[in-house]
């Protein structure tokens, strides 16, 4: 017998998925539908983008493969994307330079179909530079943005109040911070004594003491955001990411 079948988790989420009330299981008036191009949402909702300033400089923490740095491109005069993941990046360059990169969609365990995903024609990718680097250990000279993403990272940091504690050297006066993550915290991922919230309602809470107790913001608004991630054609990952932006109070 697979010992997985044997934890408390596990035995958790298959009486919860055998006998839970809908209500329960599944609080969210939520349709699959509104999941689809979280990358591109994190910008055209997340980002206030008519209170730009002009000639705006921006940020992407946790780029993964660069769509919400290509999108930003068409607001934004520069865009920064950078990633921990070397291949993540490299993909991004790939993209940045050709417009076009080869992806495997798998179908089952055996049979994937080759195809080619194209970036938009309104994409200006003389605009967008990618780096490798750690969120928790920034570069020094990276300057400050008018605007910083960092979608679905804070919770796949060892440290992340490492990051919310640059965050303010990074954000410029009156500049925006968006954020969103599900807060799924792994130990394989974030210690426990780091995971945002342990001394407060909830990580939320703790997410919003950080950064408005010593980072100098202010939460301009809250939401759910789902998204989908496809595994093979008959498995996809469904979250909902607690979704925030924030200016950054000018003091």
């Amino acid at each position: 017998m697979h010992t997985l079948y044997e934890s408390d988790d596990l035995l958790n989420q298959y009486l919860l998925f055998h006998y839970a009330s809908r209500d329960s299981f599944f609080p969210y008036d939520l349709p699959i539908s509104q999941a689809l191009d979280f990358p591109k949402r994190c910008v055209w909702e997340g980002i206030d983008l008519d209170g730009l300033p002009s000639q705006s400089r921006a940020l992407d923490l946790g780029c993964s493969v660069g769509r919400s740095a290509f999108e930003m491109s068409q607001k934004f005069d520069s865009v920064v994307g950078i990633d921990y993941s070397e291949a993540f990046i490299q993909a991004a360059k790939d993209l940045k330079n050709t417009g076009r990169h080869r992806v495997e969609r798998l179908i089952s365990g055996h049979q994937s179909i080759s195809e080619e995903v194209v970036l938009s024609s309104e994409v200006r990718r003389d605009r967008v530079s990618f780096e490798v680097g750690n969120a928790e250990e920034l570069r020094e000279d990276l300057g400050d943005f008018d605007c910083v993403l960092a979608c679905n990272l804070i919770c796949r940091l060892s440290d992340p109040k490492a990051l919310l504690d640059r965050l303010p050297s990074l954000v410029r006066p009156n500049g925006q911070l968006f954020i969103t993550t599900p807060f799924t915290w792994l130990e394989s991922f974030t210690p426990k004594e780091h995971w945002l919230g342990t001394n407060a309602k909830d990580s939320f809470s703790g997410l919003r003491d950080a950064l408005e107790g010593h980072g100098g913001f202010k939460l301009l608004k809250s939401w759910d955001m789902p998204f989908l991630i496809r595994e093979h054609a008959r498995k996809f990952q469904f979250s909902i990411a607690q979704a925030s932006r924030w200016v950054r109070i000018d003091q």
